[in-house]
């Protein structure tokens, strides 16, 4: 399945060089998703020097797999921020998120990002939600919001059972464009940007970093990999999902511009995009624990959603994107324990946190200390604040553990793997995590995250071995995919007919 996102799909490429040989900057950025980039950018322009690497191509990660929507609310809700931090603290988010939209704004003004100002509705179809958006207007209006009350939605969405949340002056944006104008702007500030760079060593305590073909030597390094690469305590504290997405082009009736949360059974969130003289309609459905899903059947999901609401049509793209939760609702921004600074904990607010985040974190390299950066500061623990997810996510790693290593998995034979099959086999006395392509390549590797240690398990959309500990992904061959592992799975070359 082709799992291009339509973001990447309607945007330019780039083609950057791979970093080549031994280099030594001020400050390394390693991944070129929008929170690397805008660090990059906002550093280059008060004179240090920089280097970006990308280990794949810019935007790859969930950048372009986002929905595109930014917006000074949360996806859990403004009102769980007030309850677990308070009032202030819930003014102080949406004062962040607004001005982090405010100059995302006037950094796209200067290139073809997409950009539109647009309003943001959220509203219930069953009425285990309806509570919610009242706790959500209460909570957005104390937090200085422009938010108001609305009876209807635009046609064809489904009709609102109760009131509908209306947040006026958001914003979307095409994700993939913007991440590389920024890129450009970093560049001409003379930032030196790699992509196809994918760091193979780190060393935290000597500040250096290895890819296959050069190295860095860096005063300062910046983790903006959405989860920080290697072992770090904030891994223990987040909860990890995916989302399914869904674009094709929109034939029907036309909601217009805007972000539509629909609150009910399905969790969907719709917008319109208009690019390259086509009209898509974009669907995002519900988060899945990675790991412990079946992709295909989430995927559908979304697709159904879609077809009940829109009529049917053909789907142009397919895709999904990875998050992170941070315990107590508010991101880890800055140095940690490792003596990198990092930034996680977006959950599926990714696209503004990230500006907010980056914009601190070069406040905080230029010697400044910005109040939001102290609140969100990256080596903080909130037992008290975070205490249901810390125990969610415990609970889960080690009912993996349990089920990966205390019982008993039953492997299957490799000579028993069709074309298009995925299992954990065994072979020459070992288990393999193994992958038969369509045209009968076989590809074994150790099941073993090379993270932590829990077993990675399959998924069937992005034909990738998915760890459900902390997120770490692989290609079938082993290399690694995105989330904290640094090191691939070992792969063994394995008889095709054993």
């Amino acid at each position: 399945m082709d799992t291009t996102s339509v973001w990447r799909a309607t945007a330019p490429g780039t083609a950057y060089a791979a970093l080549q040989g031994d280099v030594a900057t001020d400050v390394l950025v390693i991944g070129g998703g929008i929170t690397g980039v805008t660090t990059a950018l906002l550093l280059a322009q008060q004179g240090r020097s920089i280097v970006l690497l990308e280990a794949q191509q810019l935007g790859s990660g969930s950048t372009a797999n986002s929905t595109g929507n930014l917006y000074v609310t949360l996806s859990d809700g403004l009102s769980t921020i007030a309850q677990r931090w308070g009032g202030d603290v819930a003014r102080q988010v949406v004062d962040q998120r607004r001005d982090a939209i405010a100059f995302i704004e006037q950094v796209a003004g200067q290139g073809d990002s997409g950009f539109r100002r647009c309003a943001h509705l959220t509203w219930a179809i069953d009425e285990q939600q309806r509570e919610q958006i009242t706790r959500e207007f209460q909570a957005l209006s104390r937090a200085g919001a422009g938010v108001r009350l609305d009876s209807s939605v635009p046609a064809p969405l489904p009709a609102p059972l109760g009131d509908v949340l209306v947040l006026q002056d958001q914003a979307q944006f095409q994700p993939q464009a913007y991440v590389n104008h920024v890129a450009r702007l970093a560049a001409q500030a003379g930032a030196r940007i790699h992509e196809q760079s994918r760091v193979v060593e780190l060393d935290h305590k000597a500040r250096r970093v290895a890819t296959a073909t050069g190295s860095v030597l860096a005063e300062e390094i910046v983790l903006a990999t959405h989860s920080p690469k290697g072992f770090h305590l904030v891994q223990v504290e987040m909860p990890v999902h995916r989302e399914y997405g869904i674009a094709r082009p929109l034939t029907g009736a036309d909601p217009g511009p805007g972000t539509f949360w629909i609150r009910g059974a399905e969790g969907l969130s719709v917008r319109t995009l208009e690019a390259g003289g086509s009209r898509y309609l974009v669907c995002i459905g519900q988060e899945h624990k990675v790991g412990i899903h079946n992709a295909k059947a989430s995927l559908m999901v979304v697709e159904a959603a879609a077809e009940k609401h829109f009529g049917p049509g053909a789907i142009s793209h397919r895709w999904s994107a990875q998050n992170y939760r941070s315990a107590d609702g508010l991101p880890y921004v800055g140095r940690d324990a490792s003596g990198c600074f990092v930034a996680t904990g977006f959950a599926t607010d990714g696209l503004t946190w990230s500006t907010v985040c980056a914009r601190v974190m070069a406040e905080q390299i230029m010697g400044r200390s910005p109040p939001f950066g102290e609140l969100c500061k990256a080596s903080r623990f909130s037992p008290v604040k975070g205490a249901k997810g810390m125990i969610e996510e415990n609970v889960t790693t080690v009912k993996q553990l349990v089920k990966d290593y205390l019982t008993h998995r039953q492997a299957q034979h490799l000579a028993s793997l069709a074309p298009g099959d995925s299992a954990h086999v065994e072979a020459e006395g070992e288990t393999f995590a193994a992958y038969r392509s369509p045209d009968g390549e076989l590809f074994a590797v150790s099941p073993v995250c090379t993270h932590l240690g829990c077993k990675v398990h399959w998924n069937s959309v992005e034909t990738s071995w998915d760890c459900p500990c902390h997120g770490s992904r692989f290609r079938v061959d082993g290399t690694v995919i995105e989330g904290p592992a640094i090191a691939p799975l070992r792969r063994k070359h394995l008889d095709v007919g054993s």
